[in-house]
Order: C-alpha cells, then structure tokens, then sequence
C-alpha cells in the first residue's frame, strides 16, 4: 500500500512506478534526509506536537537508520518511488506505527527541497574546497618558475613574450571568480524551506526556526509558495560550474597543445596520460582531453534546467523531479575534474630548455622596437610602419630582429643607434612592463604576493 493511497482504488500501473520513481538518484540524498528528519522530529517533540516520547524514539531509530545507510547496510525500493518514503517505510519495519507520525506538519514538497539544500551546501563548500586547492598548485608553479618566459599569444599567432608565471596566475585569478560566485552559491543555499508544507505552510505550531538551528541554516523561506518551487540555488550551482568548467578548458586546450611535440613546452606527469593500444611511443593528455570535453554536458544541464523551470507553474510539479540528475551528474563531473587539475598541475615538468630556443624564429618584440622609436619621438603611427618593414625584411632574410644588422636599422630610421639591440633583448622586454598586472618580473613578484594574501585570507575564513 502506498503511504499516499487512500483515496486510490487500483494498484499504480508498473511502468509508471518505474517511470516516476526517483530512487535510483536520490538515495544518495538518504544521510540528508535522515538528518533533516532528525531535525524535524525534535521540533514536533519539542513544540508538543507529539508527544516527547514519541520523538526520542523517532529520533532513536532514525539515528539508528543514519548509521546503517553510512556503512551501506541498507537497500532502497523502486515501489516506494523515492528516497522519502523509502526511509519512512524502513523506519516503520524497525519502530511500527510510530514512524507515521515523523511526517506531521510537512510535506514531500518542502522535504525534498530540505534535502536539496542540505546537499548543495556540502556539494558547493567542496567545490570551493576544490577550487582552492588547484589556485595553491597554481601558485606553487608559478613561484617554482619566476623567470621563465614563454610567447604570448593572440589569435594563436606570436604576440608579445610574457612570464610562464604571469600566464599560469591568468588562471589564478579565473578561478578566484570562480570561488566567488561559488561562495555566493553557498550563501544563496543557505535558506531553510521546511514548514512550508506541499505548498500554503501548516495549521500546525511547528517552530520553523528551531529546525533552522537545528540544521545550521541562518535564513529562512518567507513565502512558501517559494520554499517549493525554488530551484535558482541549483541554477546558481550549474552556472558557476560552468563557468569554472570553461575555464578548466581553456586551460586544458593549452595544456594538451603545450604538450605536443610542434610546442614542446610541457610534460604532464604519466599518471595523468594514457597511452595507444597500437602505437608503442604515444603518451596522450586524456585528462585535460576529457575535461575539456566534459565542459559540454554540464552547460547541457544547466540549459535542460532552465528549460525545466521556464514554464512551471506555482508550486510544485512533478517537473521538479527533474532537477536533480543534472545536478548530481555535474557535481561529479566537476569535484573529479578539479582533483585531477590540481595534481597534473602540481607534477608538471616545464621543460626549460626547449622554451630557451622559443624564440630564435620570433618577432614578439616588434612592439618594444616601435616604443624604442616612440621615446627617440617618432609618432607611432610611423614607428608602426618603420618596423613593419623591418620584421618583412627579417622575414625574407631568414633572420629576426635580433639579427638584422645595425645598417639595416639606421637606413629604415635615424632614430636607431646601437642601444636598440639592448632594447629588444629577450627578458629586457619582459621585464620593462612593471605597470600593475603586467609581466615584468617586479609586477608578477607583486601578483604572487596578492594571489598568496588571497588564499590567505580564504583560508583563515574556513
């Protein structure tokens, strides 16, 4: 007998049982939604809605259950539909008709909405846990690998050389956005919506804010209508995910093409690589690969979310039901992809000697060539022109600007004199752009000094 089938007089058809239950998801809300029922169990003993003895025992067997589902001694029911009326049947078996008592004054609704927040709390401090730990990795490289410099680029071409470490603490501060908005998930989770019943609350003195204690909850749903039918804290949760996803594949994209033989930039720790089945010298990057491919479903969720929600009606539908695959299927999509993030970072060898011979074929430092003609009081415009003639006879004969011989700077220039060959000298043009959030050395000394106060502060916040 279903705990709902009073007012039924046929048995539920058995493919819709299967089509509607949830269980085979949600059980992994069983610990949450045996500690909110301890919560709530307390209040009704609390506030004399049944009797004080009648929820010690309540709250006797329900910790008892807690203890069992922990060591995975417990096994759940297709035919009890969800994770709620699972636990409930289970209580029953071990403490008889007390256990009907325990859904006094609540619903599935504002239940099901209790287990959610307490889930996503855990599930966005641990992101944010996660996330922490892949910025301290970050840093410790950086700091590893001070003066090393690397091209930079734009639209993949050469652009201007930068430090290895300034490119590395670009993805610092990406994912210290990240850790905010997941901080705000956090604090966005943390309202308590129980009390508010299927939908219009309960005629009953329930004591919403001592389960609000109870639970460690500093906010409460004022409108109940709302506590059912919320989801943005889980469009909040899927938005920042995948946000912190694209950039994880951003950084995967450079990972796998710094790793390439054409770059050669970069050796990912062979724990982290797989190799070919047919082709013994393979080492591939399927990690950053599969990151980077990953990214794709948890937009997928975050959209299928938002297309559930568009049309829903106040309060609940069974709609709902659907919020909560996606959002699983994320979590463990993106804990795993930071973990893994955190150690590849952490093992990876900067392979010095090949990034020393990066630059024998470049002209990134055209621009500081044209500021040189800039501060003997060229116009730019001029000076633009002036070494874009340069860098084509460089071209055409097989040299760079290094290269080319002081005559062939003084014919397409006055301005020029022999300091121009110190001007353009490789970490010289690094380390002349000491302006806040530049490259040169003192600047990025002054970056990593902030990033580590960041994690500092983070840190001493819990």
């Amino acid at each position: 007998m279903k705990l709902w089938g009073g007012r039924f007089t046929e048995e539920t058809d058995k493919l819709v049982e299967q089509y509607t239950s949830s269980i085979a998801f949600d059980q992994r809300l069983a610990e949450v939604d045996i500690e909110g029922s301890i919560a709530h169990a307390k209040m009704l003993g609390a506030t004399g809605i049944i009797a004080r003895e009648e929820a010690d025992a309540l709250v006797a067997g329900l910790e008892a259950l807690l203890a069992d589902v922990r060591r995975g001694a417990v096994s759940f029911r297709v035919e009890d539909e969800d994770i709620h009326m699972n636990v409930e049947r289970l209580l029953h078996e071990r403490l008889g008709p007390v256990a009907g008592k325990l859904h006094t004054a609540r619903s599935r609704n504002d239940q099901v909405a209790l287990d959610m927040h307490l889930y996503m709390r855990r599930a966005a401090a641990e992101t944010l846990a996660g996330i922490r730990a892949l910025q301290e990795a970050l840093v410790e490289q950086a700091d590893r690998h001070l003066g090393v410099v690397i091209p930079g680029y734009t639209h993949l071409q050469r652009a201007q050389p930068v430090l290895l470490s300034h490119h590395l603490l670009a993805y610092f501060w990406m994912l210290e956005r990240d850790a905010e908005r997941m901080a705000d998930v956090i604090r966005r989770t943390d309202r308590m919506p129980l009390g508010a019943g299927a939908l219009a609350g309960t005629t009953l003195p329930i004591d919403r804010e001592f389960v609000m204690r109870e639970l460690g909850f500093t906010q409460l749903y004022e409108n109940s209508l709302d506590a059912v039918s919320d989801r943005d804290y889980l469009l909040d949760y899927l938005s920042a995910a995948s946000i912190l996803m694209m950039h994880l594949s951003r950084f995967s994209e450079e990972m796998i093409l710094w790793m390439s033989e054409e770059f050669g930039w970069l050796e990912l720790a062979d724990a982290y690589c797989t190799g070919s089945s047919m082709m013994p010298q393979k080492k591939n990057p399927d990690v950053p690969e599969l990151v980077r491919g990953k990214t794709g479903r948890v937009y997928g969720h975050l959209l299928g979310l938002l297309t559930v929600m568009k049309g829903l009606p106040l309060a609940y539908n069974k709609d709902l039901q659907e919020d909560k695959e996606g959002v699983f299927d994320t979590i463990d999509t993106v804990l795993p992809a930071l973990t893994l993030f955190t150690g590849m970072v952490r093992t990876m060898q900067i392979r010095e000697q090949r990034l020393a011979t990066a630059f024998d074929r470049d002209f990134s430092n055209a621009t500081d060539v044209a500021d040189y003609l800039v501060q003997k009081g060229v116009p730019f415009r001029q000076a633009h022109e002036i070494v874009g003639k340069l860098v084509l006879h460089a071209v055409q004969t097989g040299t760079n600007l290094a290269g080319l011989p002081l005559e062939v700077y003084e014919a397409a220039s006055p301005a020029f004199g022999p300091d121009i060959y110190d001007a353009i000298a490789l970490h010289r043009v690094v380390n002349a752009r000491n302006v806040r959030g530049g490259t040169g050395l003192e600047a990025v000394t002054r970056q990593l000094a902030i990033a580590r106060e960041v994690l500092a502060e983070a840190k001493a916040q819990g």
